[in-house]
């Protein structure tokens, strides 16, 4: 048994990125490691590799911010043949009442997603499984619209299966340059009006698609490689964001954004940041 089950244990509501964050699934990256680069970050961190003490450690800070922010933290258990366990985003993503399970797109991912499938069970949860290759990193949820990047790990085709169990919502598909590996290290939604964007990862026409629904806040090249954009919104206009990404820190707390800067730089060698290493389950 991986955790009690609680009185509160079948709730599931998430109907964007931005609310209060009261519930969340993260996964220790006590195996933590790069065998085979998957992605260009990757690539860079190689021979370098992954301080597993100090991702444990950063991972320890993360879990205690979100509990002083009022998060109920669930901690899926780590196994040593799954190294990239701890960017639990991808494994599946929660929309309105229903936790949709990811069909992983890679070898080295396949099986953490059955984790995550005996919890939900476990706990009584209500949850449906996309057989398409579909990845959490790639969807973004904002009320009746969910966009989706069409990436490495999310096919066209696993699109049109979300758009078939989602018949009230509108599934719009975001295609964006192939060298990057999700749709929230280059857009992230973080108010009903606002957005962070990496303009050069897409096309003119994806571009004003997005500002018909939102300001875009732009994040330079530098801070779009140290994930500036995946941010984690912890509601009230509170979220948090790397240290080192200054700019696009200052851009927020200038829009009116609380940012809470915590470092979790060893995580993010791995290729993702703070949105990656969360599955929200509950926001209200």
């Amino acid at each position: 048994m991986l955790m009690e089950r609680k009185e509160s244990s079948g709730i599931i509501s998430c109907e964007n990125e931005y609310d209060r964050l009261e519930r969340v699934l993260v996964c220790p990256p006590a195996f933590m490691k790069i065998e085979k680069a998957i992605n260009e970050t990757q690539k860079h961190f190689l021979d370098e590799n992954i301080n597993q003490e100090k991702a444990m450690e950063q991972h320890r800070n993360f879990i205690q911010a979100l509990h002083t922010h009022g998060a109920d933290v669930v901690q899926l258990p780590p196994i040593n043949t799954f190294p990239e366990q701890v960017f639990t985003r991808d494994i599946g993503f929660t929309i309105n009442d229903t936790v949709f399970i990811s069909t992983m797109g890679t070898d080295v991912r396949t099986g953490e997603e059955v984790i995550l499938e005996d919890w939900l069970t476990e706990m009584g949860m209500k949850h449906e499984k996309i057989h398409s290759s579909i990845e959490g990193g790639d969807v973004i949820v904002d009320g009746s619209t969910v966009w989706v990047g069409v990436s490495s790990r999310t096919t066209n085709e696993a699109i049109a299966e979300l758009q078939s169990k989602l018949p009230d919502h509108k599934v719009i598909a975001v295609p964006f340059d192939s060298q990057y590996l999700h749709l929230d290290c280059l857009f992230n939604i973080v108010s009903p009006t606002e957005a962070l964007i990496y303009s050069p990862a897409f096309d003119q026409e994806t571009i004003e698609r997005f500002k018909a629904h939102y300001t875009l806040i732009e994040v330079n090249e530098k801070e779009q490689f140290t994930m500036g954009p995946n941010v984690l919104s912890l509601g009230n206009k509170t979220m948090l964001s790397l240290p080192v990404n200054k700019e696009i820190n200052e851009k927020l707390t200038d829009a009116g954004y609380k940012v809470i800067e915590l470092d979790i730089s060893e995580i993010i060698k791995s290729g993702g940041s703070f949105r990656c290493c969360s599955l929200p389950i509950k926001r209200a």
